[in-house]
């Protein structure tokens, strides 16, 4: 097929063995031209920006950043990419908090080969795509996780862009100096960011910090894609 015609997608998805079947599946199909592939949210962001593809398949828990900061970098970035979210969860809260940050479309991890394509060309035509689950709710929660000034709103707690960063590597294990090297701040901004967070959630160790992060989808518990 011609190269021209065929859609570039950028796959970021944390799991090798995700990634490959993916690969070999939208190779396979001969309408898609992989630019490249990312194993953490902060190296999508950099080579979605480097690359430019035209659709960006998004694993929502990826490491050092989620897929919902990275989507809303990536978009920042370049407005005309189009991201395509997988995940393994699919409530309201987390399709409504994939599209505040730009996604155009959601995925269930357990989505069919026939039904990933047809995503993917669709969100490329300038649609918006919704696993078939999904798609027949009646109504899908439209509450803004961020407003204007960047500022995220998770389960009702207002926090900065900066501090979801923090609260995601916190709960990813990482200490202040690592924080503060991954972040590029000082090693005292991370503890106030830390500080902050626990102030605002009225929680007073890493530990609830973590279980905060997993339970309102900052990070969350990896499963494999599965296609059928």
């Amino acid at each position: 097929m011609n190269t021209d015609n065929q859609i570039t997608v950028l796959l970021a998805e944390d799991h090798m063995v995700v990634r490959e079947g993916l690969g070999s599946l939208l190779n396979v199909d001969g309408h898609f031209r992989i630019l490249g592939e990312a194993r953490t949210g902060r190296q999508a962001v950099e080579m979605a920006e480097m690359l430019r593809p035209q659709i960006v398949l998004m694993d929502i828990a990826m490491p050092l950043l989620n897929g919902l900061e990275a989507t809303k970098q990536i978009l920042a970035a370049d407005p005309a990419a189009k991201v395509l979210m997988l995940s393994a969860y699919s409530d309201d809260e987390y399709v409504a908090r994939a599209a505040a940050a730009g996604a155009v479309g959601f995925l269930e991890k357990q989505t069919s080969a026939e039904i990933l394509i047809r995503a993917i060309h669709e969100v490329a035509q300038g649609k918006t795509f919704y696993s078939p689950t999904i798609a027949k709710r009646k109504h899908l929660s439209r509450n803004k996780v961020r407003d204007r000034n960047g500022i995220a709103k998770i389960k009702g707690t207002v926090m900065t862009a900066r501090e979801v960063e923090v609260l995601q590597l916190v709960a990813e294990g990482m200490s202040n100096r690592q924080i503060g090297g991954e972040l590029g701040i000082s090693v005292k901004t991370v503890e106030k960011h830390r500080q902050s967070l626990m102030d605002k959630l009225g929680i007073h160790d890493t530990a609830g910090l973590t279980r905060y992060a997993i339970s309102t989808g900052v990070i969350e518990n990896k499963v494999q894609l599965t296609i059928i």
